[in-house]
């Protein structure tokens, strides 16, 4: 019930979910959601962190860069059925539908260009 609870309170920020739909079927580096989401750094970085600690995400570093995908390595069934519900009932959504068309432009992007146009610091 504990796991249940958890996943439920980090899916129900907006944000979060934003970022989770954001991530299917792809990796993205900070400074990519950062931009698709207009939020501050720190405040990315909190959502990702939340979602690293209920088990929905993962990191992976290379070089000075962290890139985040879903978690689907290692995952308990609750968060693999948490994940998958998440995405199906939201992926036809209006804001998630113009994330997915924001996405396609910040991926055309140099990451190196994207990254320093951030004001303040941002762990890639």
């Amino acid at each position: 019930m504990k796991e249940f609870i958890t996943i439920t309170k980090v899916l129900s920020d907006v944000n979060r979910v934003r970022i989770l739909l954001a991530l299917d079927g792809r990796e993205l580096c900070v400074c990519q959601l950062i931009v698709l989401l207009g939020l501050a750094p720190s405040t990315v970085s909190k959502h990702l962190w939340i979602l690293k600690q209920a088990g929905l995400v993962d990191l992976r570093k290379e070089g000075r860069w962290s890139y985040y995908h879903i978690n689907y390595e290692s995952p308990s069934e609750l968060i693999l059925q948490a994940i998958n519900w998440t995405i199906t009932s939201n992926r036809s959504s209006p804001l998630i539908m113009k994330d997915n068309k924001r996405l396609q432009e910040i991926l055309k992007m140099k990451l190196d260009e994207l990254c320093q146009s951030i004001p303040g610091p941002t762990t890639h």
